[in-house]
């Protein structure tokens, strides 16, 4: 299984600097990964140096914490969309969720969504499932899938852990074929990665895709 097509090479440290934003999307161009997930303020330098190359632009919305208001988060996609980003990972109201208020946190969701969709733009949302019952996460992948978001995301790597493949086990069965899956957080190895993709992850979020292809 060849895996540089699955990976979002990711670099969403608050200390990254631009030389290291650059090794970042150098390293994606050169190994053919899908493509470079970044914070907001490093998308429009991204997506300089991929103009003339198949690797995506990529970045977080409402990140870590999902505690930003509607409108912010609104704002951040739309602003992230003009600066040249393909795809949005936006986090839901992890508190609003955890209280039971399904529809504020589905109202949150669909305005990330229509603001991206309106762009022709992929939209994912992590849930986050570290804080979550495995019963929280069925239910808010089907939230996710009935706000008509592309994927549904386990994590930020920014919690208590990151993703396991039992969770992917969970958001597939809840959502079936209906939208993708992306784990992300504490995939550090090939036979980690391939484990997501044979539980139904469609795309991983890595730091260590280096590692994964054999290449670190």
């Amino acid at each position: 299984m060849k895996l540089n097509n699955y990976l979002d090479h990711t670099l969403l440290k608050p200390e990254a600097t631009a030389t290291q934003i650059d090794q970042v999307t150098k390293e994606a161009v050169e190994n053919d990964f899908y493509s470079v997930m970044v914070n907001p303020y490093w998308v429009k330098r991204v997506k300089n140096h991929l103009t003339g190359t198949k690797v995506k632009a990529a970045c977080v919305i409402g990140f870590p914490l999902g505690a930003n208001t509607t409108a912010i988060k609104v704002a951040e996609a739309k602003q992230a969309i003009a600066d040249g980003a393909d795809e949005l990972d936006m986090v839901m109201n992890i508190g609003e969720f955890k209280g039971k208020n399904y529809e504020v946190v589905s109202e949150d969701i669909a305005a990330v969504v229509k603001a991206a969709h309106e762009a022709n733009k992929v939209i994912k949302v992590i849930i986050e499932t570290a804080l979550l019952t495995e019963e929280e996460i069925t239910k808010a992948s089907i939230i996710v899938a009935d706000c008509g978001a592309d994927f549904v995301k386990t994590s930020t790597g920014f919690s208590t852990r990151g993703a396991k493949v039992r969770d992917v086990e969970l958001m597939k069965a809840a959502v079936g074929d209906r939208i993708k899956i992306k784990p992300a957080g504490g995939i550090h190895s090939a036979a980690e990665a391939k484990a997501m993709i044979e539980a139904g992850a469609n795309r991983l979020g890595v730091s260590a895709s280096m590692k994964i292809i054999g290449k670190e």
